[in-house]
Formats: structure tokens, sequence, C-alpha cells
């Protein structure tokens, strides 16, 4: 199922974007190469994925926690495989020891607990079918928005934490883990005027290098080209770096995340923050690398553009040159190309845990889940 966009948003950003609308029934035709292409690829990561990567207490690398556990079975659920599923069912029986009272989804003693349930709550959501997963769900999502920086957790608005979230209920807030709440709290039903998801929007037009009034932070005037860098708090700081003046400079991962955080937030063609991240995405279109990240976080990247664009509603890109990309063809090519014979992915840079072959397949699972091609 795609994305849920508010009516009359998808078509109109797309215009806004200068992506061009293609609609995905009649008079868009099958292409039997591409779909080939897409289930044997989905088919090779099932193998992998059910005969090498699972263990058999139906968890995926247990050192991290559900995590890891729930973004592969997430993947699995998005690309085709029912509730059913001896590997969905063994994974989410894993992932449900972690469950506490409170609501949230985490390992004993974590100090990643927003994190953890941000990303098991989407994988209940998939595989609630039947309503089993109800209650886990309501309890799941109650957790996350007690633990989001707002003013319950004395948090004032003009704090350059508020409406974030972090790793964990008392670390520092960024633009990662405030995307995976969003993402949660929109599969468990939240709409765009939610008051959780227009908190985490002030926070997320914080992250941007764009000067308005939703920005008043020192660092968008140092470098204002409209990308998203990874958190203002505690100092500022973006891993791509700074700019000579200090500035944060952006990169692609952290400015599709913002992308699709805005879009998920209600905010319209016309603002200027979808502007402004517009102009940086068609200068920066590029599968060969997270851009000014190179390979770190690669996978991670892939699977914030699909989702974005995704949610843009266009089936291609123009970048600055004039150039249309169909960017899901292009990302099935990709990723087919980067597939391990044993079909797995793997990132020769560890960075973010990429290293991890179970962490980098969920990742992908979930990206060609918005890359499925007409049939």
């Amino acid at each position: 199922m795609r994305p849920f966009i508010p009516l009359g948003v998808g078509a109109t950003i797309a215009f806004a974007l200068s992506l061009v609308p293609v609609a995905r029934g009649a008079d868009s035709p099958a292409n039997p190469a591409l779909e080939k292409q897409y289930a044997e690829t989905v088919s090779k990561a099932y193998s992998y994925l059910s005969t090498k990567g699972q263990a058999a207490d139906g968890s995926f690398s247990m050192q991290d926690g559900p995590a890891v556990t729930a973004i592969v079975a997430h993947g699995l659920l998005k690309t085709g495989r029912s509730a059913s599923d001896p590997v969905v069912v063994k994974a989410l029986a894993y992932v449900q020891k972690f469950v506490h009272p409170d609501g949230g989804i985490y390992g004993d003693g974590s100090r990643h607990k927003n994190y953890e349930t941000c990303a098991s709550l989407p994988a209940f959501v998939a595989a609630n079918g039947d309503g089993r997963y109800t209650d886990l769900i309501a309890k799941a999502d109650a957790f996350v928005r007690s633990i989001q920086w707002d003013a319950k957790n004395g948090v004032e608005k003009s704090d350059d934490k508020f409406g974030g979230a972090g790793y964990g209920d008392s670390t520092r807030p960024d633009l990662s883990n405030t995307a995976f709440l969003i993402d949660a709290l929109r599969s468990a039903g939240a709409k765009p005027d939610d008051p959780a998801l227009q908190e985490a929007l002030i926070f997320v037009s914080r992250c941007q290098n764009l000067e308005s009034p939703y920005n008043t932070t020192p660092f968008p005037a140092k470098n204002p080209d409209g990308g998203f860098y990874y958190t203002p708090s505690a100092g500022g700081s973006s891993p791509a770096g700074e700019t000579p003046n200090k500035g944060l400079r952006s990169y692609g991962s952290m400015t599709y995340a913002g992308l699709k955080s805005m879009i998920f937030a209600g905010v319209g063609p016309d603002d200027p923050r979808v502007k402004a991240a517009t102009k940086w995405v068609q200068s920066h279109y590029d599968l060969d690398s997270n851009p000014d990240m190179g390979s770190a976080g690669l996978y991670y990247y892939y699977h914030a553009l699909a989702k974005a664009l995704d949610a843009v509603g266009s089936d291609t890109i123009e970048d600055s040159q004039g150039q249309k990309h169909e960017w899901r063809t292009d990302l099935i090519a990709e990723l087919a190309k980067r597939q391990q014979d044993n079909g797995s992915w793997v990132n020769e840079n560890k960075r973010w845990m990429e290293g991890d072959a179970n962490l980098v397949t969920g990742y992908v699972l979930l990206t060609l889940s918005y890359c499925q091609p007409k049939k």
C-alpha cells in the first residue's frame, strides 16, 4: 500500500519538484523484463534471509536488540510475504519478547528506546491484518509520543530540541530518529495534522539549511543551500562536516528524510521549505553514492530516497541538467547490480552498522517495496 498523502498534495508537489507525474495504471505499460528483475532480486534476498540470515530463535543480528529483526520482517512484509510466512512469524515472535509494560519495544537497559520502538512498530502494523497486534501497536504509539521532546517533557518551543526525537529518551534529538518517529506514527494511523507530527515538523524545519521563520538557528545563514543536516541541537552537528565558516553541510540521506517528513506533516508544494529541498534534490540526484557522504550510509540513503520520491507521487525526477530519470527503474537496476551472490547486500563502508548484511538487506527490501513495477 502506498503512503497516505493528503488529497491533491501528491500531484501538486510533483509539479513543484519538476517531477513529471506518470500514472502507474492503464497508461503506464507493464515492463516484463523489469518485473522479472525485481522478482528475482527479492527472491534471492528471501533465500538469504531464510537460510543464512535468521537464527534459530527468529532473530536477525540479535546483538542489536529487536531493531534489525523488525526492519527485516517489515521489509519482507512490504515486498509480498504474508504475516503467516514462517520467517516473518519467527521474527515477529522474537521482537515481541522486547515489548515492555510501558509500551516500548527495546532491549533491557537499552539507550536506543525510541529507535528500537520506531523500527519495530511499522512491522507489527504491516502484520496486523487480523488485529492480533492492535493493543501492542496502540501502546507502542503512546510510548513513542511520550518521549518526544516537547512541553510535557519540560522543553519549550523556543528550544532547538523541541519536537525532535533521539535514539533514546535522554539523548539529543536528531533528524534521522525524528524521521523514524514520524514514519512510525504514520504507520499507526497519524494524519498530517496530528499534534506529534506538527511538533516534529518544527524540529525538522530547524534541520534545514534555509533561513526562514521556521528556522532561526545560526546555521542556515552559513550554508543556505536548502538541504538538511543531522541536528541543530547541542551545538549542531552534521556527519558531512562543516563549511569553512562553521556552517553545517547538507547531505543526501538527511535531505530526503527531511523532504519526506515535511510531506508527511502536510507541508505543501508552494512552501519555501519544499522549494528549497527540491532544488537540492534536483542538484544531487545520484545512485552511486550518498551525496556529500560518499559510501557512508548508502543503503539507508536508498531507502530515504525511495520513500521520499514515492511520497511525492511521481515516477520520474528531472535533475538540474534537465535530464529525466525513472527513479524506480534506476534503483531496481542499481540494487540488482549490488546484490551479493548469496542474495544479501552489504556495504564495505561499515559506518552506521552497514557492514551488517541482515540490516542492509532489510533496508534494501524496504527500498524495493517502493519500486514495485506495474504488472
